[in-house]
């Protein structure tokens, strides 16, 4: 009886197993691991690995930086300082806004510095909720008076590796607009390029006169530690020179340089951390540099690329959610072309940075996407979804994938969890010199936020 019992148990054993091999192969760690290392390897350009690292956030030396703005300690502390200092909102348009919001308002950690709505809003906006989807249009304030952009609002992150800011690129002396000059007309934000800074500088510098924020002698009395910390920054500075929006500007993009996403499970991959994703991440990873060629155009340490393409996404005007100054006729509508002025260049859009993405539920130019799986799904079928973009300008590499619903569920895997830094929150000051409440400082975000 027992033989016959073993027999059998063998017998289920062995069917059983084969079963599994026809239908459910099981791939090892250590096979999977070597593809994923292969087809980095191929997608590197020749670079290896080590192409698509990135550095710590204390190793200036090598986070790409502005030579006219070496990145120093005390720059960088600063800099973290005044991208959170809601006091620097001195300008707003009514005055019940002053001290209430700042650069973290639209780019905050735990939204992946991004906003925490369709259309992050500065001025005139009031409450937080739970990350940031609260925040809404004050009574007080008209529509066209709140600060907000008619496109959706672009995360900070990795943002040392973009030579040129915003989604049509106009921010940024050096990189892909050199021999621009004619097109930075002066009295605009973009003018700002002629001090011949990289993107994240001129972004910083425009961004504080842009959004309402600036320092004068009452924030600097009210405020002192900011003085000494001027002072410091800037000691090769005439005193005359050192409290401007040039200063700090400077100071807020060596900060912005240091927002690295080095924590999330890939880069700990990268870094020979072989169990910090799991099997479906790493199938998801090979897709996304093999078979499904996202590498085409999301490359490097930050997976972005320094180039512009049509995908026909819909602009943000069509988001179900309240949206202010957006419209059908919007030139932010024509991407690139909206600076180039060059009609080859219309409907392209900056190819994105993808870490942190899963922070904050809205994708694309016009946020017209509400999951990582959607976009992946659009990519997947290739049919642009906006009747304004003409098909002759959508990008060649706007093409069916023909993946399966497998292959995107791993691919999906790969973009929400493996690239998704979970400890952001060490880019925040504990408080502010101010001890004003960021990222926001109106009465109704404060107490959401637990300040009061």
């Amino acid at each position: 009886m027992i033989k016959h019992l073993s027999f059998l148990f063998c017998v289920i054993l062995f069917i059983g197993s084969c079963k599994k091999d026809e239908t459910d192969p099981v791939i090892s760690n250590v096979q999977l691991d070597e593809d994923l290392r292969n087809a980095l390897i191929d997608a590197s350009d020749g670079n290896g690995i080590e192409h698509f690292k990135l550095p710590q956030s204390n190793d200036f030396n090598n986070i790409p930086q502005d030579p006219n703005n070496p990145i120093t300690t005390e720059k960088v502390n600063l800099g973290k300082f005044l991208y959170h200092e809601t006091g620097l909102a001195i300008n707003p348009k009514q005055e019940l806004s002053m001290e209430t919001y700042s650069c973290a308002s639209c780019h905050f950690a735990s939204a992946g510095f991004q906003a925490g709505r369709a259309q992050g809003i500065g001025d005139g906006g009031i409450g937080f909720g739970i990350n940031g989807e609260g925040r809404n249009k004050g009574a007080l304030y008209e529509g066209a008076e709140i600060d907000v952009q008619p496109v959706r609002t672009p995360t900070a992150m990795n943002g040392a590796y973009q030579k040129n800011m915003l989604w049509n690129g106009q921010f940024g002396a050096t990189g892909l607009n050199v021999g621009t000059e004619n097109l930075w007309p002066s009295g605009t934000p973009i003018a700002t390029n002629h001090l011949g800074f990289e993107g994240l500088e001129i972004q910083a510098i425009a961004g504080l006169g842009v959004h309402r924020m600036d320092i004068n002698s009452d924030f600097l009395e009210k405020y002192p530690e900011y003085k000494t910390y001027l002072d410091a920054t800037f000691s090769d500075l005439p005193e005359t020179e050192r409290y401007t929006k040039e200063t700090m500007g400077l100071a807020i993009a060596a900060y912005e340089r240091t927002l690295l996403s080095n924590e999330a499970p890939f880069q700990k991959w990268l870094y020979g951390e072989e169990v910090a994703m799991s099997d479906l991440e790493k199938q998801g990873a090979i897709l996304f540099f093999g078979k499904a060629n996202c590498s085409s155009c999301h490359n490097g340490p930050a997976l972005n690329k320094m180039e512009f393409h049509a995908i026909g996404m819909k602009d943000l005007y069509d988001c179900p959610e309240e949206i202010f100054q957006a419209n059908e006729n919007s030139s932010a509508n024509l991407g690139r072309g909206s600076f180039t002025t060059n009609s080859a260049d219309n409907y392209k859009f900056k190819t994105p940075q993808l870490y942190n993405l899963a922070d904050s539920p809205f994708y694309g130019h016009g946020a017209s996407f509400r999951s990582i799986r959607d976009v992946v799904d659009y990519k997947n079928k290739a049919i642009s979804e906006n009747s304004n973009v003409p098909n002759a300008q959508l990008a060649q590499e706007f093409i069916p994938l023909n993946l399966t619903e497998t292959e995107i569920n791993a691919l999906t895997e790969f973009l929400e969890i493996s690239l998704r830094d979970n400890n952001l929150k060490r880019y925040e000051p504990e408080m502010l010199p101010s001890g004003n409440c960021f990222p926001f400082n109106d009465p109704m975000a404060s107490n959401e936020l637990g300040c009061d």
